[in-house]
């Protein structure tokens, strides 16, 4: 629907939608402009108070024969703003509003004057929790999208740096940023991200990222492997970026979704980089040490006690101490619900209440459960390992991938010993080989299809390139 050359009928149509007799943020003023009546609607909180107020006064001292008699002459000369715009459909303007940005009308224009002045309430782009690093820069993404895109402009000050903006979310209308450089990028992957985001029939990302994800890429929710990356660091994003990978920004989220992502780059960290080669090479390896001993620590261990056979002399020394009463695996399981468990109860734990109680819980599930029986010192010890180990992942999804196939390969020895621990294996480097990226890629690429010049790059860091692309 397009407006009306009369204000008053704008007025009250727009009064009527936006429900300003009960929306108590939804503002709007009235004034003179030349003689000409005027209408100026925004979000309260939304806005720069001091750009409005100053332009306001500029506009009440227009006289009547300098009045232009069309809204684009007038916004040429009387909005001295940088971000202005045109709207001739009222849908579009209602958008556009609901996201901060405030609206003008004046009577005998049957186009409303947008004036990008809005400003979101934001925290510091301080360095984020989970993505620290021992070197480097300690920024990080915020809620606000125009604050991340604005972090990676500052690394990239290259015109061919693109970032499309997206809509997604009938309800929401939910804005995303395609971030990209052009001629490096996947151009078939890029349309298909770009179309299936268009195309997407969702009523709200109320999720954000997540939401998104799932729209994106709907198939195999029983594979616990991550499809995409996430980073909070504006470096990652960017090196990524110019490694040829797009990063999608979506507003309300701190992280990137960079994609496509192999299980290669979702291992990787910007430590990895940020430490000489030798270094460098050193966290990555023992990285991927850590995550192989997460998956199979316990389930050996698990094996090696239903067949003390198999145990060589120089390892009888993780045989059981004492007698235990709880059989073996449900004491595991019973441990690896129980971690988080405590695991939930940290995050919504109080910040002055964290210390005493992380002693208290120390001691009476730590001492305590190994003197009253439920729990062998042994049995303890080896979850304790897996527990922190599986913080070495700065994902999330992987960590938790990893302790899923870890659960399922304790279940399969403890019921079939020796060919249970074999096929649980097996469907973990299953769930892992067959596993495609959002481009339809290999997973474990460049295992598979092989590419010895770029394997050797994963696994060992080497110097950073004075030109050309990439980070290795």
């Amino acid at each position: 629907m397009e407006f009306s050359k009369s204000l008053s009928e704008n007025v009250e149509q727009l009064k009527k939608i936006l429900q300003s007799d009960k929306n108590f943020d939804i503002v709007y003023r009235t004034f003179d402009i030349a003689g000409k009546k005027a209408a100026l609607f925004f979000v309260d909180g939304f806005t720069k108070d001091e750009v409005l107020l100053k332009m306001m006064q500029s506009w009440w001292a227009i006289k009547e024969e300098d009045m232009p008699g069309d809204a684009h002459g007038f916004s040429k000369k009387y909005l001295p703003y940088g971000e202005i715009g045109l709207v001739k459909k009222e849908e579009d303007m209602l958008v556009q509003l609901l996201a901060g940005i405030s609206c003008l009308f004046i009577d005998g224009f049957d186009i409303c004057m947008t004036i990008d002045c809005r400003t979101y309430p934001a925290r510091s782009v301080g360095e984020p929790e989970k993505d620290k690093v021992m070197r480097g820069s300690r920024d990080g993404f915020v809620e606000t999208l125009i604050f991340n895109t604005a972090l990676i402009r500052r690394r990239i000050r290259d015109p061919k740096l693109t970032m499309e903006i997206l809509t997604a979310g009938e309800s929401s209308h939910t804005d995303i940023a395609i971030c990209y450089m052009e001629g490096r990028q996947d151009k078939d992957l890029l349309e298909k991200v770009k179309g299936r985001i268009q195309t997407m029939k969702v009523d709200a990302l109320t999720m954000n990222q997540e939401s998104l994800a799932e729209c994106l890429y709907p198939h195999k929710w029983y594979n616990p492997f991550p499809k995409f990356k996430f980073s909070e660091r504006p470096d990652t994003a960017a090196a990524c970026i110019l490694e040829g990978n797009i990063v999608i920004l979506v507003d309300n989220s701190p992280a990137a979704m960079i994609l496509p992502s192999s299980v290669f780059d979702i291992i990787e960290e910007a430590d990895d980089y940020y430490f000489p080669p030798i270094t460098g090479t050193y966290l990555r390896l023992s990285r991927m040490a850590t995550a192989v001993l997460c998956l199979l620590l316990t389930p050996t261990w698990l094996l090696l006690m239903m067949n003390p056979g198999f145990i060589p002399p120089w390892l009888e020394f993780v045989q059981l101490a004492d007698p235990y009463y709880v059989p073996l695996i449900w004491q595991l399981l019973i441990l690896e619900f129980a971690i988080d468990g405590l695991r939930l109860a940290a995050i919504n734990t109080p910040n002055m209440l964290t210390t005493p109680l992380s002693v208290i819980a120390g001691i009476v599930l730590g001492e305590y459960s190994v003197k009253s029986g439920w729990f062998n010192s042994e049995t303890m010890l080896y979850m304790a390992f897996v527990t922190v180990a599986n913080y070495s992942q700065s994902s999330f999804e992987l960590g938790y991938a990893l302790k899923f196939m870890r659960v399922l390969i304790l279940i399969l020895t403890s019921l079939f010993n020796v060919w249970g621990y074999v096929v649980g294996v097996v469907l973990s480097i299953c769930a892992i080989v067959f596993n495609k990226t959002i481009a339809g890629k290999s997973y474990i690429y460049p295992l598979i299809p092989f590419q010895w010049k770029e394997l050797k790059k994963r696994f060992l860091r080497g110097r950073l390139p004075v030109t050309g692309q990439g980070k290795d």
